[in-house]
């Protein structure tokens, strides 16, 4: 509970990089994520490259406090999916809320963030970007769909905790 109490969104990153051996433990976290059926439908892309951090940079809006960790931040993650795979059996949708593939990546981006917190790093999971855009710049097949772009790196600055909500404001007894 300490590990997911003291995890924060990071934005600041030091001018360090991010040890190979870290970033395998990190991945590995999503390799052992749980998925819809076992579908397995993540890809990572891992930007290291400035000037490919810099055009990426491009699809997040400088109103968005992440705009200036895509290129502060030594790597960024790109967290891809499969369409038509997490929640699909012989083709066809099966729930509710269709391709489960967000599910999917939210347990990945999840596994991400509290390892890197645990090694000592910082993330922040950025969702609002120009999707279309940053997929062109990573050259992402339309079979996918980019989902978040994870900056990550060395805190500069952690953040204060936020407010959170007690648990008798959102836990209910067999009835909503």
């Amino acid at each position: 509970m300490e590990l997911i109490k003291s995890r924060r969104s990071v934005r600041n990153f030091e001018e360090k990089n991010v040890p190979e051996d870290f970033l395998q433990t990190i991945l590995e976290s999503v390799q052992w994520s749980q998925s819809w059926a076992n579908t397995q439908c993540w890809e990572i892309i891992v930007v290291k490259d400035q000037a490919q951090k810099e055009k990426l940079q491009g699809a997040v809006p400088k109103a968005n406090p992440a705009h200036k960790s895509v290129v502060e931040a030594p790597m960024v993650l790109a967290l891809c999916a499969k369409k038509e795979s997490s929640g699909y059996y012989k083709g066809l949708v099966t729930t509710k809320f269709g391709d489960w593939l967000m599910f999917d990546m939210g347990l990945a981006a999840q596994h991400i963030s509290l390892v890197a917190h645990a090694l000592g790093l910082g993330t922040v999971i950025i969702g609002l970007f120009d999707h279309n855009h940053a997929s062109a710049v990573l050259n992402i097949p339309s079979e996918f769909e980019l989902v978040a772009l994870m900056p990550l790196g060395f805190p500069s600055k952690v953040p204060s905790p936020p407010k959170r909500k007690q648990l008798d404001e959102f836990v209910h007894i067999n009835v909503f």
